[in-house]
């Protein structure tokens, strides 16, 4: 799970300042406000850590097949405020409750620009133990090697330069000796961390009438949910101990939301192709003929069962085209979800019954405010700003930011005043 994020000179941010990220973290705010570069940053990182090249400092994409994200050139992603340097980093703290041989550490990266354009590593900084280890960028593209509060580098050169990132190289491992082990083992503690990230963008694939399936499971389902009914294919025909367990919590919660009494997987005829089914109030029709909110939620609910426990799922508008009920029983997904199965979510919004609904379960006590953290993303001149959202015991919110969820009491206020307006207008 990752705990802490810092960006600072990375697109709309300045600089964030540390943002604390909890098992379930919300990110609201205007449009273009500077929500997406938050989440943009852990894939950015993802994409780099998983690219077959391990020389490569910065994966910036344009893979449309392999990549999360295309940033475009060092340009886009530098923060355009004249005051900066030329550089950008981005650092994060992780907690994996014990599961590798590192279960707490830290990552830092610093980003410059070569003359010929290319994106480099400046220094880069890994901690875990009490300890800290740094790559920094020097003449000619060689790097010092230095540890914790050493002055002088253990090492110097061009042998030195960090892979995907993330990692030190086999040189710098081998030069630090007894050292190097902790080193190799945290880097491959951030790779992990950053390999369980699963993002589910906003815009999903509209549902086919009919499948085929390859008798296999998924990876993954994809930043377009295209891998939702390959994973449900694959909960319902293949067997074993998790048998239509993702089936199975795909239906409850869409019974939950109102938008249907149960999903089934049905296989046409004699043939290798299926059909989804979805059943309500006696009604059995095909997801095609569905409302298209049905279709939309669907790759949330599979990836909320579907991810590997202990990942961190990364939803961007989860609530497009659902209707207020529904959206509210999304908050309630979240938390489950999150206890039952150590998921992390990070959350970016614009439902306000989503987020009331926290409040609500919160209030209850069936939501832990220490395990919530919610965030407002404003644009301020050329850079984005952020607001931690003040929320007690009772779920009420103590800076909300005036008018972002309109003004529900003044429109009410104002409904009435013209009503009796016209009704003395008419001598009523």
């Amino acid at each position: 799970m990752f705990t802490r994020l810092r960006l600072v000179n990375f697109k709309a941010w300045s600089d964030t300042k540390d943002i604390s990220l909890r098992p379930l973290t919300m990110l609201l705010g205007t449009n273009s406000s500077g929500k997406s570069s938050l989440i943009q940053s852990l894939l950015l990182l993802k994409q780099t850590a998983r690219s077959p090249d391990r020389t490569v400092h910065l994966n910036l994409g344009g893979d449309e097949i392999n990549d999360l994200f295309d940033f475009g050139a060092f340009e886009d992603v530098l923060n355009q405020n004249d005051e900066t340097p030329r550089q950008f980093s981005i650092s994060f703290d992780f907690d994996d409750h014990g599961v590798g041989r590192i279960s707490k550490g830290s990552f830092e990266c610093s980003y410059g620009q070569t003359s010929s354009g290319s994106v480099v590593v400046q220094t880069l900084v890994l901690k875990a133990e009490g300890r800290q280890f740094k790559a920094i960028r020097r003449e000619k593209g060689a790097f010092s090697i230095l540890v914790d509060d050493d002055q002088s580098p253990r090492a110097k050169g061009r042998g030195y330069t960090p892979e995907r990132s993330i990692a030190f190289s086999a040189d710098a491992i081998a030069v630090l000796d007894k050292d190097g082990q902790l080193v190799e083992d945290l880097s491959l503690a951030i790779r992990r961390e950053l390999e369980r990230i699963i993002y589910l963008g906003p815009l999903r694939r509209k549902p086919e009438r009919d499948y085929p399936w390859n008798k296999s499971k998924p990876g993954d389902v994809g930043s377009d949910g295209r891998g939702a009914v390959d994973a449900l294919l694959a909960s319902a025909l293949l067997r074993g101990d998790e048998q239509n367990y993702v089936v199975n919590g795909v239906s409850r919660w869409l019974s939950k939301m109102g938008v249907a009494d149960k999903l089934e997987v049905r296989q046409q005829g004699r043939s290798s192709r299926y059909e989804l089914i979805v059943h309500r109030d006696g009604v059995a029709c095909n997801l095609r003929d569905v409302g298209i909110g049905v279709s939309q939620v669907l790759p949330v609910l599979v990836v909320s069962y579907f991810a590997p426990k202990g990942s961190t799922i990364i939803l961007e508008e989860p609530e497009i085209h659902l209707h207020p009920l529904a959206q509210s029983a999304l908050a309630e997904l979240f938390v489950d979800v999150s206890r039952e199965r150590g998921i992390q979510f990070l959350v970016e919004t614009h439902s306000e019954h989503l987020f009331r609904r926290m409040q609500t379960l919160i209030a209850k006590r069936t939501a832990s405010a220490s395990d919530t953290a919610m965030y407002f993303v404003k644009r301020k001149n050329k850079s984005a700003e952020l607001c931690t959202l003040d929320i007690d015991e009772f779920g009420r919110v103590k800076n909300w930011p005036d008018g972002f969820f309109g003004n529900a009491l003044g429109e009410t206020r104002e409904q009435a005043r013209l009503m009796f307006e016209r009704q003395k207008a008419s001598g009523q």
